[in-house]
């Protein structure tokens, strides 16, 4: 992993927990996400214009993508209903280079070394003491619930960088991903939840549009590293997020981080540094 995909990749990180502080704090927390998903698509069909159209070959991971990035969404909203930001990001976040991890090593021939390989393990015990927190606070809903959100993160994370690099254009690709994605998502809520659509006249259109762009931004970033490194490491720095998730949490949202939940941040950090020095 070069520099310059090591810092696009924590920029990236910082975006993703910026936008997701946002939705946390919102009090319609799915007219926020819903907003912000719509709000992608006048970026995107910059990066249409902008960038080289995915080559067909992809179309199959594009479609699925979209479909996995709504289930994530939808999995999100629901997982910030009944926990914090501290709880139920770190949970989903980290899980997510685990399981990576194992499957790039399994199925997609991908060689990492052993303080690589170490990186991940670290980031994982960090995220184990996160749900045995959450585990013992009772709060079984919120603890499932993020375990799913993380489960749809390694589906689509895979798909998605596994794609890019089929497509040959990383912002083509996102690009058309991000549309259909709006486009799935405008007909769930048409048909499960038509009174978001008449709400929506009631967000802010420079928040929506910030939060978009700044979404849009987090990831198209992260779909282009992963076509520049292997898709396991990127997924593993980017769960960096996790830190600048619990500033935010302590310092913007108030919420109350324990000592557990300090450690937990410490080995994930720790992870994060060994991942750069690892290459």
């Amino acid at each position: 992993m070069s520099p310059a995909v090591f810092f696009a990749v924590l920029c990236s990180a910082l975006l993703h927990a910026g936008w997701n502080s946002f939705v946390k704090g919102s009090a319609r927390k799915d007219l926020t996400t819903f907003s912000i998903v719509l709000a992608h698509i006048p970026v995107a069909l910059i990066g249409v214009i902008l960038a080289p159209a995915p080559d067909m070959a992809s179309l199959g991971y594009l479609v699925f993508g979209a479909f996995l990035h709504v289930g994530y969404q939808l999995f999100l909203i629901r997982s910030y209903m009944h926990g914090d930001l501290s709880q139920i990001y770190p949970l989903a976040r980290g899980l997510s280079p685990v399981l990576i991890t194992m499957i790039s090593l399994v199925f997609l021939d991908v060689s990492l070394n052993g303080i690589e390989l170490a990186a991940i393990a670290i980031i994982a015990t960090g995220i184990a003491m996160q749900a045995q927190s959450a585990w013992k606070s009772q709060n079984i809903q919120s603890f499932l619930l993020a375990f799913g959100t993380g489960c749809f993160i390694m589906g689509y994370s895979l798909v998605d960088g596994t794609g890019a690099r089929i497509a040959g254009s990383a912002l083509g690709f996102y690009s058309w991903l991000s549309i259909l994605n709006a486009i799935l998502m405008l007909a769930y809520v048409t048909l499960f939840k038509p009174g978001l659509i008449g709400a929506l006249r009631t967000v802010s259109p420079v928040h929506t549009l910030i939060g978009g762009t700044g979404s849009f931004c987090a990831y198209a970033i992260v779909i282009w590293a992963c076509t520049q490194a292997p898709i396991a490491l990127v997924s593993a720095l980017r769960e960096s997020s996790i830190l600048f998730a619990i500033v935010i949490a302590r310092f913007v949202l108030k919420e109350e981080i324990t000592r557990l939940r300090v450690l937990a941040v410490s080995l994930i950090a720790t992870g994060v540094i060994l991942s750069r020095l690892g290459h």
